[in-house]
């Protein structure tokens, strides 16, 4: 629907508008602060009114479009009532000024929440009564509430700006008169284009293209990130402004409809620009309208209720948000796709007037061609492949393929003229082309490139080739997935995925991960890794299990492709336990046998467990920025080393003891320069769990930090060590053992704003704790991070000692955070005694909010469990715990009536039913300092990893 189709009249009485605001200026002399305050609420009255209706409208015919129109019509009515209430009582003068909207107000759209920029244009000779007027207009708009963007300047400060700032230049570009002089307005258009416009169109476009290049680089430079910007976004509404912004300059049209008689889109794919532009129109006035502010991130708190006010419907597999945000990303896609083929008629355009232009235009868009060693069907022109005729793709649709390898092998980027005949081309890729030997072969050398992989794939999705040419793949394009912890769409990580893994391939990553790259040398088949590291998640979004689904998929796909029976099996394998290594090395104890012995009887071969590993990496570090970090990568290596050991005969059970006092004796040797009592004393302090899991480095590291604590007498002492490799600060507690001393250390940490990444929990044989607490780095320079780790420290000692109650400071933590009501996890609740030989596992699954696992581990002792070793893992919003637990006698909790009592009670916690769990905790636990002699009683409690 056009703007003339629009009645506005239902919005506003304009009649009655202008008589009341007459009413108030009928006595002479008035003091202006009154006549403001008296306009006001008539103003503001009917503003609120007619944006109200406008928002109904909205909701009964869903047009973005219009609704922007709406309230740039309602707008321009308060500002033309407003003026003509100046210039016939206030200043007369104020008649010949000019009152412009610019910007986007300028193309008579404005979201609810949008700045009025407006352009006041003064007559060369012009008076103090003038500006006088433009003031009082103003604050009359500033009364109301409004962001007003302004500036007052003559038609000749206008075109001498113009010629130097390029924004003053878009602003004046998109002038539209709203009420005084129209003279005015009409001569600076006149001198704008004759002036300024005239012969600057190359000059124009690169600074908009530029500027707009820029705008993406500083968004991430993906139109994929799960929370876009509809505004500033890559696919978002600048970008079909900046289209218009060159149309309009360029073709000189006032309407991208006459884009069409140009030439320049085809009726199809305007009516796709005017589509995508209502929209992003719809989304972002909704945006608007549900936040109250001129809110431009479709961020997750917002997204379902946009998506319920939009009208969209869960479906099998993907939710009513989840559709929704496809259906953003697809839009965002086509914008995408209009981008190019206007760019390419604009170069096409340019390079026919180039006779005309500059020596430099002509350097930029004079045709240069070459031919490319091995092809008669494409060519190169000033390093970008283009096609050696139209029908290049016609005449053979492989060559849609071919396009890119060539491309690939030859490093040329790609011409927008040839991708703009690749889009109007799409359904050439058929099922022909889809079996076809030759174009399979040539996407699986562009899949395992030594070059640059990713940027091929990419390409080939910008361009709607991907998921015509692997339909699986379509499915999954612009999809997302509604939670914290992925950052992009399905798609995008899966090419993410791809662009890590060839990262790793070229050797470029031994400083993250240093295991990978040493092993990825040694990986004979790289097709088979390249395959499943872009098919892993090719089945998101589907009811069952998109790893069962995948490999499904893979079986099909494979051969097709032309990987052999083996490849095959090994890819299909990959792709079913593509989660595995990453979920035992993050949710279970790796110093726990029965850990090790059931991955390595799933993945029973060092080929696999090689691949899975270099998987697994990449498949994290394409998740999102921040999401893999050293920690994951040192768990995930002590499960390959350990996996290692096993599958090639190294893991002995026998030698468990031997190994402990060899540990030992080694301790003993490395604290030579010590007295020989305290030698025997601090070497003997500890069991086999400590000896054979933490480092001899750490080990005397802690005797020092125990000895110094000793003769001091303390019984409570915290130490504290930055480790920048891992992004984990580790924060070690001294302490009389007590049963819900985790509980408390949690729920300091938690009072402190620090996440627990992981911890060693140990027992000595003396009855203290010794527990090494890694919290996830928040600072990379070392003295700020220290200092944080000081603070976090002191909260953990004042809680221990009693000088602080952990229920109040968390409950003041808790107060300071905005409760996360965005998602929805139904806790859960998993009790086995297969997944250790020694121990209980009960594993977590919930929402995560400050304060879970002090609760969880509270619940835990209640109910007189001993917590030997914990996981915690936080995927965005969610929390997976694990707890090896026993009961007090060190059995496993076999009772089903006692499993049901646990499940029940932690499922209570977890939905913060129990809110009587946070009080009763005890005030302090310190005791006097125990003597350093050895107890021959067994510890309580082991280790933990938490």
């Amino acid at each position: 629907m056009a703007r003339h189709d629009i009645d506005f009249s239902e919005l506003l009485d304009v009649a009655r508008l202008r008589a009341d605001c007459r009413t108030i200026i009928t006595e002479k002399d008035r003091p202006q602060l009154e006549v403001r305050a008296a306009l006001l609420p008539i103003l503001r009255r009917a503003s609120v009114e007619g944006r109200q209706k406008v928002r109904e409208l909205l909701a009964r015919d869903g047009s973005g479009l219009n609704c922007a129109r709406r309230i740039s019509w309602l707008q321009d009515e308060l500002i033309r009532a407003l003026h003509a209430m100046i210039g016939e009582s206030l200043y007369p003068e104020g008649g010949h000024i000019a009152v412009v909207a610019v910007g986007g107000y300028g193309r008579g759209t404005l979201a609810p929440g949008s700045d009025i920029d407006l352009l006041f244009l003064l007559p060369e000779k012009n008076s103090d009564n003038m500006r006088k007027a433009v003031e009082f207009l103003l604050y009359v708009l500033w009364d109301m509430g409004f962001k007003v963007g302004h500036a007052t300047r003559t038609v000749e400060e206008c075109i001498r700006l113009a010629r130097t700032d390029m924004t003053i230049r878009t602003a004046i570009l998109e002038t539209r008169y709203i009420c005084g002089s129209e003279t005015l307005v009409e001569t600076l258009q006149t001198r704008f284009d004759r002036e300024i416009v005239a012969d600057t169109g190359p000059e124009f476009i690169a600074a908009k293209l530029a500027e707009r290049d820029q705008r993406h680089e500083k968004a991430g430079d993906t139109r994929y990130l799960v929370e876009p910007n509809v505004k500033e976004g890559k696919g978002g509404l600048r970008d079909l402004h900046t289209l218009f912004w060159i149309a309009k300059y360029y073709y000189r049209v006032r309407d991208t409809e006459e884009l069409v008689k140009l030439g320049v889109l085809s009726r199809k794919e305007w009516l796709l620009f005017e589509k995508a532009d209502d929209f992003l129109w719809a989304v972002r006035c909704h945006m608007h309208f549900l936040t109250g502010k001129a809110e431009e991130r479709l961020s997750f708190d917002i997204q379902r209720e946009i998506a319920e006010s939009l009208g969209y419907h869960s479906r099998p597999g993907l939710s009513a948000v989840e559709r929704f945000m496809k259906h953003y990303f697809l839009v965002a896609k086509d914008v995408g796709d209009l981008t190019r083929i206007f760019c390419a008629a604009l170069e096409e355009q340019q390079a026919k007037a180039a006779p005309g232009l500059t020596k430099r235009v002509i350097s930029r868009f004079t045709k240069r061609l070459h031919k490319i060693p091995g092809t008669l069907d494409f060519v190169e022109d000033r390093g970008r492949i283009t096609l050696a005729d139209p029908d290049v793709f016609k005449r053979d649709p492989v060559n849609i393929i071919r396009f890119f390898h060539v491309a690939d092998i030859n490093g040329l980027e790609l011409h927008p003229d040839a991708l703009k005949r690749m889009t109007r081309s799409l359904s050439l890729i058929d099922n022909d082309v889809r079996e076809n030997e030759e174009a399979n072969r040539l996407f699986v050398s562009m899949l395992t490139s030594r070059r640059d992989p990713a940027l091929m794939l990419r390409r080939m999705n910008e361009a709607g080739v991907l998921g015509r040419f692997i339909p699986e793949f379509g499915k999954v394009v612009a999809m997302m997935q509604f939670n914290m912890y992925h950052h992009y769409t399905v798609d995008e990580h899966l090419i993410r995925s791809v662009e890590a893994l060839s990262e790793v391939d070229q050797g470029k990553a031994a400083d993250i991960h240093p295991l990978s790259n040493k092993l990825m040398p040694g990986i004979e088949d790289r097709t088979v890794l390249y395959v499943a590291v872009l098919l892993h998640d090719i089945a998101k979004g589907r009811q069952e299990d998109h790893s069962v689904a995948g490999a499904r998929i893979a079986r099909k796909l494979c051969p097709r492709l032309g990987l052999s029976a083996k490849q095959t099996e090994l890819v299909v394998w990959l792709i079913e336990q593509h989660l595995l290594m990453s979920m035992t090395a993050q949710t279970r104890d790796l110093h726990d046998r029965k850990t090790i012995t059931d991955f390595a009887e799933k993945v029973q071969s060092m080929d696999r467990l090689k691949l899975l590993l270099v998987l697994t990496i990449c498949d994290i570090r394409a998740v999102g920025p921040g999401v893999w970090n050293g920690w994951k990568g040192q768990l995930l290596r002590t499960l390959y080393y350990e996996t290692e050991l096993l599958l090639s005969g190294g893991f002995s059970e026998v030698s468990r003891k031997e190994r402990a006092k060899v540990a030992e004796e080694e301790l003993f040797k490395a604290l030579s320069d010590w007295s020989q009592k305290d030698r025997r004393t601090y070497s003997k302090l500890h069991y086999q769990p400590y000896l054979l899991s933490v480092s001899l480095e750490d080990q005397v590291r802690h005797a020092k930090f125990i000895r110094d604590a000793d003769k001091a007498g303390q019984a409570l002492a915290t130490m504290v060590r930055t480790d920048s490799f891992h992004a984990i600060t580790e924060i070690t507690v001294l302490a009389p053992d007590h049963p819900r001393l985790l509980s408390i250390i949690a729920g300091a940490c938690a009072a402190a704003g620090a996440n627990i990444a992981d911890a060693q929990i140990f027992t000595t044989s003396d009855g203290r704790a010794l527990d090494t607490i890694m919290v996830s780095r928040e600072f990379q320079v070392d003295e700020d991070e220290l200092r944080r780790a000081g603070t976090i420290s002191r909260m953990i000692e004042d809680v221990l000692s009693g000088k602080k109650r952990l229920p109040e400071v968390i409950a003041t933590r808790a107060r300071s955070r905005k409760r996360n009501k965005t998602f929805t996890i139904p806790p859960s609740v998993i009790i086995s005694n297969g997944l250790s030989n020694k121990f209980t596992v009960i594993e977590v699954e919930c929402l995560d909010r400050t304060g879970l696992l002090a609760d969880i581990t509270a619940v835990l002792a209640d109910l007189s469990l001993d917590i030997h070793s914990a996981r915690i893992t936080t995927f965005g919003e969610k929390v997976i715990d694990t707890f090896y637990v026993t009961d007090l006698v060190g059995q496993k909790v076999v009772n089903e009536n006692r499993q049901g009592n646990i499940s029940a009670r932690l499922k209570a916690v977890m939905a913060e039913q129990e809110d009587e769990l946070r009080s009763g905790m005890p005030a302090g636990i310190i005791a006097p300092a125990p003597s350093p002699e050895p107890a021959p009683a067994p510890p309580r409690r082991t280790k933990a990893s938490a």
